[in-house]
């Protein structure tokens, strides 16, 4: 059985006013083209089709142009929700997609109630996205006791892995497809994650993974990566780079695995290098004359940081001149303590900055009710914004 893993599409992406769809509609044309010369039995797409819940006409289209294609191909797929896709949206659209093949599941379910499915190679897992709110509603689906949540998300997420994975038994292949964070000082991430979503709270030990399943196929992280051996997990990443910064030089695109029961998967990726690349330029503003050209002649979309004041007709300039050039930031050489508290919070998630300035600003001690209504209004907000 030959396998194509891919996930986190992020149709609709709008980067600095730039709208990626053409870019990543295209990386879907050519997935078609992967599954055809591969002889790709199954699909698996592990969340994030959309960068959120509403998008563009064109992102819609691109999505139902591929799941049609692989219907004239004859090959079927199985799609779970991301935190960025609606979930509602792909339930609604789970129907209409049914007849190309694919089997979509935006909202979590439990085995039994459409976690879990039958195919005449074995058995998948199919776990969406769960935020911690939603976490809570599926413990109580497991018939947990409601406290049991105070052990936490990893545990919770850990026993609802458990429940989907119940059916898997030897002589069959066995597959688990969730959009999650593993835990582990090893996972590197590949630029544009929502950092709110990719913390501590949200990561879930490596051991939760259940050692029967053939292959692991997982989405949320945007760099391509093995995150286990055993059993053998993967993100196959994004398909093109989404924003500037950490990951600018990771590895993106699919993966195309050879699965066979009770045995270890074989794993190719597939690196492309789809999508117009992204680079920050440092410059020292003596360097400009010199080597602006660089950043002229750079193929992709480029953003520049210049150190010194900010100069605003600079800045004007330079973006007239180059319709590529994304963003120009100016870092002042002196130290900036108004700046430098910004660059702080920035490296804060939402609940961490409103904790802070529970803690700092109010000088209370006991946060932890006010810190679940805010997660509770957050995820709300973001789940349908």
């Amino acid at each position: 059985m030959r396998l194509l893993h891919t996930a986190d599409w992020h149709l609709g992406k709008v980067l600095k006013g730039v709208d990626r769809t053409p870019e990543i509609a295209s990386a879907l044309k050519d997935h078609l083209r992967i599954v055809r010369e591969e002889n790709i039995d199954l699909v698996v797409v592990a969340g994030d089709l959309f960068d959120r819940p509403r998008v563009g006409a064109e992102a819609e289209a691109a999505a139902f142009e591929f799941f049609l294609g692989l219907r004239e191909l004859g090959v079927p797929a199985l799609v779970i929700s991301g935190n960025h896709d609606s979930r509602a949206r792909l339930e609604a659209l789970a129907p209409l997609l049914e007849l190309t093949g694919a089997h979509v599941r935006g909202e979590v379910r439990v085995r039994g109630e459409g976690g879990a499915v039958r195919r005449d190679w074995g058995e998948a897992a199919l776990l969406p996205f769960l935020s911690e709110r939603r976490a809570i509603k599926a413990a109580q689906l497991l018939a947990d006791d409601e406290g049991q949540w105070q052990s936490g998300y990893s545990e919770t997420v850990g026993r609802l892995i458990a429940n989907l994975s119940a059916g898997f038994r030897p002589g069959q292949v066995n597959l688990l497809a969730a959009h999650l964070t593993i835990e582990g000082a090893n996972l590197r991430l590949g630029g544009g994650e929502f950092t709110f979503y990719v913390g501590n709270s949200y990561a879930v030990a490596v051991e939760k993974l259940p050692p029967s399943a053939t292959y692991v196929a997982l989405g949320h992280i945007h760099r391509q990566q093995q995150v286990s051996d055993a059993p053998v997990a993967w993100y196959s990443g994004s398909l093109v780079q989404l924003d500037f910064g950490e990951g600018e030089d990771a590895e993106r695109g699919v993966l195309v695995v050879e699965l066979e029961p009770d045995r270890p998967p074989v794993v190719h990726p597939v690196n492309p290098g789809w999508g117009k690349p992204l680079r920050t330029f440092r410059l020292d503003p003596d360097q400009l004359d010199r080597r602006l050209a660089e950043v002229e002649n750079w193929p992709g979309y480029a953003k520049l940081i210049i150190s010194g004041p900010a100069n605003s007709a600079l800045r004007e300039r330079l973006y007239q001149d180059n319709p590529h050039l994304l963003e120009v930031r100016f870092e002042s050489e002196a130290p900036d303590p108004l700046a430098e508290a910004a660059a702080r919070v920035e490296t804060l998630s939402w609940p961490e900055a409103y904790e802070r300035y529970l803690r700092e600003e109010r000088g209370l001690e006991e946060v932890e009710e006010l810190l679940a209504a805010f997660r509770e209004l957050y995820e709300e907000a973001h789940a349908s914004a």
